[in-house]
């Protein structure tokens, strides 16, 4: 198994910037896949951005692209997602991802972390 915790969120002004973290413990030996989600009040919980085990591939919803950037440092089991340009509408709570095998923006990966807050006001 493996735990997955958020941190870095909080409240940021329209055009601010935020990066958040998750940091995975437990099974850390394995190679896995990362995904970002987030869920705003209302609404369904919805892809942000993947990077896989290496780190050589990443992808991205169109809400987010060319102003999201997903990375991670594997010496230290961390992925990482910096929120640049933020928008109102980018508020919500922020959920990090993980799992063996799966790679991309659906709802497949077996492990979840708490979510961390994102606030962007306007």
């Amino acid at each position: 198994q493996v735990q997955l915790v958020e941190s870095g969120g909080g409240s940021v002004q329209a055009g601010g910037s935020l990066r958040i973290s998750c940091v995975a413990s437990g099974r850390t030996d394995i190679n896995w896949h990362t995904g970002w989600f987030r869920q705003a009040p209302g609404k369904e919980r919805e892809f942000v951005a993947a990077i896989t085990w290496s780190g050589r591939s990443t992808y991205y919803a169109d809400s987010v692209k060319d102003r999201f950037s997903i990375s991670r440092d594997n010496a230290k089991n961390t992925v990482y997602l910096q929120m640049n340009s933020l928008k109102h509408e980018d508020t919500a709570v922020y959920y990090c991802a993980a799992d063996e095998n799966y790679y991309g923006m659906r709802n497949q990966y077996h492990y979840w972390g708490q979510g961390t807050q994102v606030t962007v006001s306007s």
